[in-house]
């Protein structure tokens, strides 16, 4: 039986993961840090699971990290653990640095002086193209990060690069443009539209305010990319991916979609913006190109945009409604 080590394991990503390897028959241990209050909304699921253990750690403590990694024993650690906020990047940068790039740094020294034949998967962002001077992005595309967040995944992936050519590690990064589901944090835009039109279909809301409504992203759904970041751990060799759609959509029409869902058509007069949530450096549009994955991975995406908002919405009418 593989064993694999989740850090960030209850956020959207790393409970999908852990669904995700369990189903593959695997031991899985989910990192968290040790807070007085620990919020396990989506993983309360997996509490009584047979194959599945919490386990302390923090990204700013190795020491954690390395005793996580003597406790679990690992095949594979995925690191999904970050400040995952771009906007609060700003209002935290030194925070951000320390989580996203640093930790990384942390935990690949810990794998490297406990077992470095441990494979290692690097989760890394659309984010670092940023202004980009490609579309769609690749591989190979230059990369030019517009926040503080964008910045530490950066050196988040060039240190996985630099440990995986220097110590001859499996180290890998998965470069994931957008993508979302119902367990999305209420604070990211995505899941603050699918809820607030929720909250208007059942009459608890008048509206939803929100930033840049032109801004585009390629938006996929997250269950299909943890299976991309598990296949990279499954080859021969190391390297890293993009994971995408390949398509772009803006947020007016993440809005059409969420809102047709409710059969209403003309949602403007619901919608206000708001100059707080702009961001001091705009990224206009991000769109990926997955050929890669696609043909060494025998990777590609399941659910399309509409499916993905119209879970989300029916979802939060669920949860709203009960």
């Amino acid at each position: 039986m593989k064993t694999a080590l989740i850090t960030g394991v209850n956020g959207m990503d790393g409970s999908h993961l852990a669904d995700f390897l369990l189903g593959k028959g695997y031991k899985v241990w989910g990192l968290e840090r040790r807070t007085s209050h620990r919020n396990r909304i989506n993983t309360a699921h997996l509490e009584n699971h047979d194959r599945f253990q919490f386990i302390d750690g923090d990204l700013t403590d190795q020491n954690s990290l390395y005793r996580a990694l003597q406790k679990s024993d690992p095949d594979e650690v995925y690191n999904l653990a970050a400040q995952s906020f771009v906007g609060v990047s700003w209002d935290i940068p030194e925070s951000t640095g320390d989580v996203n790039a640093l930790g990384t740094l942390r935990m690949l020294e810990a794998i490297r002086e406990y077992n470095p034949a441990i494979k290692f998967y690097q989760a890394c962002t659309s984010e670092m193209y940023g202004k980009m001077v490609e579309n769609p992005a690749n591989e190979s595309t230059p990369f030019y990060p517009r926040s503080p967040y964008g910045v530490a995944k950066l050196y988040a992936y060039w240190i996985t690069k630099n440990y995986r050519e220097s110590y001859d590690m499996f180290a890998c990064s998965g470069i994931l443009f957008n993508h979302e589901s119902e367990r999305r944090g209420i604070e990211f835009v995505t899941r603050k539209i699918s809820d607030a039109v929720a909250r208007i279909s059942l009459g608890m809301a008048d509206g939803i305010s929100l930033g840049n409504l032109d801004s585009k992203r390629d938006w996929g759904y997250a269950p299909d990319y943890v299976e991309g970041m598990w296949l990279m751990l499954q080859q021969d060799n190391p390297d890293d991916f993009v994971l995408a759609t390949g398509e772009t959509h803006s947020i007016r029409d993440f809005l059409d979609l969420a809102f047709d869902a409710i059969g209403i058509s003309e949602w403007e007069h619901y919608v206000t913006q708001d100059p707080r949530f702009y961001r001091p450096a705009e990224v206009d549009v991000l769109r990926g190109d997955y050929s890669k994955a696609k043909q060494v991975l025998g990777w590609q995406p399941k659910v399309n945009l509409k499916e993905m908002v119209s879970r989300m919405v029916k979802n939060d009418l669920e949860r709203l409604s009960s």
